[in-house]
């Protein structure tokens, strides 16, 4: 696959974790694959990605499973 941004070819999938919303709307999606560039450097996600992530934050009441997280502040 080529890089949308460089057009250079080798691209690697990698699979991140990203957290929306904060405090009692915090949702944690992990696995999200994150298309990344070793030439250009830069990671984006795709269309369809995104389109995903909107319809789990759409339905996190029936996808999401309530887990305990700790968090800390780092200031």
């Amino acid at each position: 696959m080529k890089c949308d941004i460089c057009s250079s070819e080798g691209i690697h999938i990698r699979r991140v974790t990203r957290t929306y919303g904060q405090g009692e709307d915090l949702l944690v999606i992990e696995n999200i694959p994150i298309i990344s560039c070793p030439h250009c450097g830069e990671s984006y996600l795709t269309a369809s990605t995104l389109h995903e992530i909107e319809r789990i934050k759409r339905n996190r009441k029936s996808l999401a499973i309530a887990r305990f997280v700790e968090v800390a502040n780092f200031g």
